[in-house]
């Protein structure tokens, strides 16, 4: 029997019956085949498994100076370039590090609008990320979250783990209020090894998603942010809704009754434009690439444009 049988048998042993558990069947498998092939090519000549970082030292590669430091082992300074030149600089190494991948998704109820089209939309792209780097030989975690919800699984390694993150998508609790600052923190909390950690959320908890990402990165991961879009919620002008309407709040008991005609959808949808450009642009920087994800557009593509845009796999 062939690998990808085997797989293919695999993908039908582990449905579970769950809502949405037919989002990883044998269609999104060969899906991720594929996708591994052409993000190969876009990764081509990274050292698989391995990421290079720049330290003073004994290393594989020799990769520059720096002035040395008060509190640097004096065994790494540079005595040629001190007799030459008269300067005290110590040696930098290029060496291979195994950093983990980490694909953090938003499970809370805000997810879950709509027959949870952007929670299922999310978890595609994690499995996506998780397939590729399994394949490339990269150790990858997960951790699903929210106010009520922590879940992790630990990091693992190989293309046949793929089916432990199939299962842990399918099985992890959701719901609860979105909680971003408290659910970076315990990602935070439980990595022994900062690494490549990409955020899947809508971000509607904007401050905690601020504080979340920069608590992150002062930690030293790389982070990634994906926006995941409904493309309704984002203009609901494509609703087809008119006239008097009764909003409720998806993740508690607020609710009040609203109008809605034309000008009214006009500035939600320029308000909400605006909660995106600001997530973005000032709420990311430069140092976080963002994306966005609308679930209307094939997930392969979005995570195809991330891997050129470079940052999540190396």
């Amino acid at each position: 029997m062939s690998l990808r049988a085997r797989m293919f048998g695999a993908v039908r042993r582990t449905a579970s019956g769950r809502s949405g558990d037919d989002q990883f069947d044998e269609s999104f498998l060969r899906q991720l085949e594929l996708l591994s092939v052409v993000s190969r090519r876009l990764l081509r000549g990274r050292q698989r498994g391995e990421r290079k970082t720049r330290k003073v030292g004994s290393g594989l590669e020799f990769a520059d100076h720096r002035e040395y430091s008060a509190g640097d082992d004096i065994r790494n300074v540079d005595w040629n370039i001190q007799a030459r030149l008269g300067q005290t600089l110590v040696r930098l190494f290029d060496e291979d590090e195994d950093l983990p991948l980490r694909l953090v998704v938003d499970v809370s109820d805000s997810m879950a609008t709509r027959e949870a089209g952007k929670l299922i939309y999310a978890q595609k792209i994690a499995a996506a990320l998780a397939y590729v780097g399994l394949a490339g030989l990269d150790r990858v975690g997960l951790s699903c979250m929210s106010r009520a919800v922590h879940e992790t699984l630990p990091a693992v390694r190989g293309k046949g783990r793929i089916f432990r993150v199939f299962e842990f998508l399918r099985q992890a609790p959701r719901g609860g209020p979105t909680d971003l600052r408290a659910g970076c923190a315990r990602v935070a909390a439980e990595s022994a090894q900062a690494g490549v950690t990409v955020v899947i959320s809508d971000f509607y908890d904007l401050d905690g998603a601020f504080d979340g990402l920069n608590l992150l990165r002062f930690r030293q991961h790389q982070v990634v942010c994906v926006q995941v879009l409904d493309p309704v919620e984002a203009d609901p002008r494509q609703s087809g809704l008119r006239g008097d309407v009764n909003l409720r709040d998806c993740e508690g008991s607020e609710a009040f009754e609203v109008t809605l005609k034309p000008s009214v959808l006009d500035a939600y949808h320029d308000a909400h434009e605006r909660f995106c450009q600001t997530l973005g642009r000032a709420g990311t920087g430069p140092r976080i690439p963002y994306f966005r994800a609308r679930i209307d557009d094939p997930f392969e593509d979005v995570v195809l444009r991330m891997f050129r845009a470079g940052g999540v796999l190396r």
